[in-house]
């Protein structure tokens, strides 16, 4: 998301408080650090507004006299109101105290999980023979393909016939149970074969342009009848375009495993 270089968005500033970690209200002359302001004694901490500052800009917006105006103004509504709310005692409400409390506990958790992410890189290595698995896997065609999927295997059977008897395909199509495709004459766009379950995908790759299916391929969705109109050559991104994307993902993986190992470690009942 892009902001105008002269006035920050106020849903920005608000979802940024939301993601903050709330700070400790205290006196303004006992705070340890300079404040950004100070609301019925009560001082706003500089580092509190450094932070939504540092996630404000890294989101697109511009430092300046407006983003300053914006959050200091935001963090001293948001305090206006916490005092307002534990005057009558809202903090001490159940369901507010519950919220906060799982507010925190997000807070730090996500906090681990960036430590550990951070102290555990994903390696340039690790990322290129990601990138080199997933060429072999894709391929360098890609397919344009067709196909109606029914219920049991005689309807397929069926379906083949009547192909063989010169009908088209497209307007058996009506006749599938996929929602997606049946009002488009089964059209699954251009895609890899990998990218269907197994059975699907081999029948695919073992098409030639114009042809289809001349027996049932049964998959956990049902029995498909599987037309291929066209194939083209694939140009797939380069590592460096890929790596991002991939770097990323293996992080989720990593992070995915680690949270496996930590529950297998604790008590769980």
């Amino acid at each position: 998301m892009k902001f105008s270089r002269t006035l920050l968005p106020l849903t920005l500033i608000a979802g940024l408080l939301a993601q903050a970690p709330a700070f400790a209200a205290e006196p303004a002359k006992a705070a340890a650090g300079k404040n950004v302001a100070t609301v019925n004694g009560v001082g706003i901490p500089q580092g509190a507004y450094d932070l939504l500052a540092d996630r404000a800009k890294a989101q697109g917006a511009t430092d300046g006299p407006q983003l300053t105006n914006e959050i200091r103004g935001r963090l001293i509504q948001t305090e206006l109101l916490n005092q307002a709310a534990k005057k009558k005692g809202l903090d001490r409400k159940p369901d507010v105290a519950l919220q906060a409390d799982l507010a925190r506990h997000q807070i730090i958790a996500n906090a681990y999980v960036a430590d550990y992410v951070q102290s555990h890189p994903v390696t340039e290595a690790a990322a290129k023979a990601e990138y080199d698995r997933l060429v072999v896997q894709t391929g360098n065609k890609e397919y344009k393909s067709r196909h109606i999927l029914v219920k049991e295997e005689k309807e397929a059977k069926d379906i083949i016939e009547r192909l063989k008897m010169g009908e088209k395909f497209d307007k058996l199509a009506s006749l599938s149970t996929d929602p997606g495709t049946k009002d488009k004459g089964g059209d699954l766009g251009w895609t890899v074969p990998s990218s269907f379950v197994e059975p699907f995908a081999k029948a695919l790759a073992g098409l030639t342009p114009g042809t289809y299916t001349q027996t049932p391929v049964q998959t956990p969705f049902g029995y498909h009848v599987i037309q291929l109109d066209e194939i083209r050559d694939l140009k797939l991104p380069s590592f460096e375009e890929a790596k991002p994307q991939i770097t990323q993902r293996l992080q989720g993986q990593l992070v995915e495993q680690h949270l496996q190992e930590l529950a297998k470690a604790a008590k769980i009942n």
